[in-house]
């Protein structure tokens, strides 16, 4: 006999998801990089793929009509939610309250630009997102900075950004968001999801990012510093990092000695190069020019 406590709660499915959006008068749109999951199984996988404690505080950004939603409030204790869209803002307590009246009470959700939100009610500690495409590493990079509460999480974003926050120094794919997402922890691609899953379907498929918060290098130099550095390096990746770092230095002579300082080989490629080393170019740099901004 099978009991009650073994059947999955529920979760939003295709019908369920188009009937809120009519409801809300609500089309999804390419500005907001909206892509709705339909899909209760890829919800599932993703929260287990997060592999959260239960009491833990979790941040979503663009919670949309819910979908992933129901399934964070199942698996932890509270659930933060920001949110763009004012009429998306307004519906997910009540559909909350509908599907999952006994967790109503530990969601919160703040209207805002997550690109904005330097504050929250509550201290996260986990992000899982289905981030839009077009921001996805920015704002990966913007909460990291703000919520050093943040010791680990999940986002689904566009399967060939996935490869890019993911991939190690020489690996093609290796660029700036590699290297910016190390300077806060680890990165590892977490599996891949299908066109099908998502309303409307994109063109392409999406992929599962995870990360765990570690300690940025240790150095003197800023993490604006360091930045300026690694932006500089990528901008021009083709060529050495004795030329590509001429502007940020003040002459190819000056990066060149920042580099040689750092132990780095001015005929290098950023793509070769760690957080560790583009820190100790920073911090080569700022020694060598006292008063460096």
């Amino acid at each position: 006999m099978t009991s009650v406590e073994s059947t999955p709660p529920p979760l939003l499915g295709a019908t369920e998801i188009r009937r809120l959006a009519g409801e809300l008068d609500v089309r999804p749109t390419k500005t907001l990089g909206q892509n709705f999951v339909i899909d209760g199984n890829t919800i599932r996988r993703i929260v287990a793929t997060a592999k959260l404690d239960p009491a833990e505080t979790v941040l979503e950004v663009g919670p949309g009509l819910g979908s992933l939603t129901l399934g964070l409030l199942d698996a932890a204790a509270r659930v933060v939610a920001v949110e763009i869209d004012p009429k998306l803002a307004a519906r997910l307590p009540q559909t909350v309250a509908e599907i999952r009246p006994e967790k109503a009470e530990n969601l919160t959700v703040v209207l805002s630009d997550a690109m904005k939100v330097t504050e929250l009610p509550h201290a996260p500690t986990a992000l899982v997102a289905n981030l839009p495409y077009n921001v996805a590493v920015p704002v990966v990079l913007h909460l990291l900075e703000h919520f050093p509460s943040l010791q680990h999480g999940l986002v689904m974003v566009q399967d060939e950004v996935a490869d890019r926050m993911a991939a190690g120094p020489g690996n093609k794919t290796y660029g700036v968001p590699s290297v910016k997402g190390a300077w806060y922890g680890t990165m590892r691609k977490a599996g891949v999801i299908g066109m099908n899953v998502f309303w409307p379907a994109p063109k392409i498929n999406s992929g599962l990012v995870g990360f765990e918060r570690g300690n940025p290098p240790a150095t003197t130099a800023t993490r604006q510093e360091v930045f300026a550095v690694i932006d500089a390096a990528f901008a021009q990746r083709r060529k050495t990092l004795r030329a590509a770092l001429a502007g940020w230095a003040g002459s190819p002579a000056m990066a060149e000695a920042a580099l040689l300082a750092a132990g780095v080989d001015p005929q290098a490629r950023g793509e070769k190069l760690g957080i560790a080393e583009f820190a100790a170019i920073a911090e080569a740099k700022v020694a060598s020019v006292p008063g460096t901004p």
